[in-house]
């Protein structure tokens, strides 16, 4: 093993150093409720936690090529550099060797995405069509992201996303980049080639489940796959092409900046043009930036979210200030008090033992939500405290560890 290299992150150079590199990846010891949190992969895949207290990091690990390996380390970084979702990488091992000294597998080490899972795993409890959509949503949703920062990806599949909650959503994160790459812009000849990949591969993945007897029988896979190109090209046509207003109308350009970000992405910068003949405005965005209701959140309350579930909080925090006596304060004072007197009051009820069921942000929305159905039920806001509660007895017990109801899959180990 003295030939062994591992390059990576320094933090985890010590936990990475110590692991079992002679071993074949296959032989490793693997947790149950881990191999039910991996999805299928052409590669030889294994979930391994770092160390075994109860919160320790994950890693992924997956056994490749060296060029591979590193080629995709590499693709990882600039994709978190850009701010893109997809998973972390960690480190790159190189150099192994069996106890005969024979050669075995470079492998790439990523972490794993706190509270998500793959679609197969999620497709195998009872869903409905409509999160079937959703799932389609996010996938279009995330490959528009991609191309925004250049990156063909080459290989858009269900296999390689891993979906998380995201309010009464998921969102979509790249967890495979082995066949991607980047251009300083992607032609439309490129990013039809990545919708074609993926109208078949979707499609085909669909097909599986449903031949498996998983999908509702009157679920059709290829519609399903079309769905996600039709998707697609909704989001890019707002973000990319120009849009025609009425030139009478003063808040126009507002509102068409408002309608971006309601699709989560800041316009940072717009060309507006006056077509002299027709009197007509155009409104044509140069860049975007994804993310618009997580900034917000994250710049004014300090909370880190999914989009859908920024948007949630944010709104629960502006009905909070708008219910403020005049003169209003400063915002920021208005901020903290949201967060000790409603967030953090209501994250403190619940137990440690259910804190890792559902991710803190989701379960904030999903309270709230609870809190509406409960209204509904009693002809009247029965208020955030006894929603609160009546979730930490009656829901949260029998939820797992992703918000998907399906017994088995996440349950948190006794600590």
């Amino acid at each position: 093993m003295a030939n062994l290299r591992i390059t990576g992150l320094a933090e985890e150079m010590s936990t990475l150093a110590r692991m079992p590199w002679s071993k074949p990846l296959e032989t490793w010891e693997e947790d149950a409720s881990l191999a039910d949190m991996r999805g299928i992969s052409r590669h030889i895949v294994r979930l391994v936690k770092a160390t075994q207290n109860y919160n320790a990091p994950i890693y992924a690990i997956k056994e490749t090529v060296p060029e591979f390996a590193n080629r995709e380390y590499a693709l990882l970084r600039e994709l978190i550099n850009r701010e893109a979702p997809c998973v972390e990488p960690v480190a790159v091992i190189e150099n192994r060797k069996d106890g005969q000294g024979e050669e075995l597998p470079a492998a790439l080490v990523t972490h794993y995405l706190p509270f998500s899972l793959p679609y197969r795993v999620i497709l195998s409890a009872e869903i409905t069509p409509h999160e079937v959509t959703n799932m389609a949503n996010a996938l279009a949703l995330l490959l528009v992201r991609l191309h925004l920062l250049g990156f063909w990806w080459g290989d858009c599949s269900l296999s390689n996303t891993l979906f998380r909650r995201d309010a009464d959503q998921f969102a979509a994160y790249l967890v495979d980049a082995e066949t991607g790459e980047f251009q300083s812009r992607l032609t439309d000849g490129q990013r039809e080639h990545d919708l074609e990949i993926s109208l078949f591969n979707v499609a085909a993945e669909l097909e599986d489940l449903k031949i498996a007897g998983v999908l509702q029988a009157d679920m059709d896979p290829v519609r399903a796959s079309e769905g996600v190109i039709k998707r697609y090209r909704r989001l890019w046509k707002a973000l990319r092409e120009p849009q025609v207003l009425d030139p009478d109308d003063r808040h126009a350009v507002e509102g068409a900046m408002r309608a971006l970000q309601d699709l989560g992405f800041a316009v940072e910068e717009v060309e507006v043009s006056i077509n002299g003949d027709k009197g007509e405005l155009n409104f044509q965005p140069k860049l975007v930036a994804a993310g618009y209701h997580q900034n917000r959140l994250l710049d004014l309350l300090g909370i880190h979210a999914e989009e859908l579930q920024a948007k949630r909080l944010l709104a629960s925090f502006e009905r909070f200030r708008g219910r403020e006596p005049a003169p209003k304060p400063p915002l920021h004072d208005s901020a903290r008090r949201w967060l000790r007197d409603t967030y953090h009051h209501v994250m403190n009820q619940v137990p440690d033992a259910l804190q890792n069921r559902v991710e803190q942000t989701q379960m904030f929305h999903e309270i709230l939500e609870h809190r509406w159905y409960l209204g509904e039920q009693a002809g009247r806001d029965l208020g955030l405290d006894f929603a609160t509660k009546d979730y930490i007895d009656n829901i949260l017990p029998f939820r797992t560890y992703v918000g998907v109801t399906m017994p088995g899959i996440h349950e948190p180990s006794a600590k």
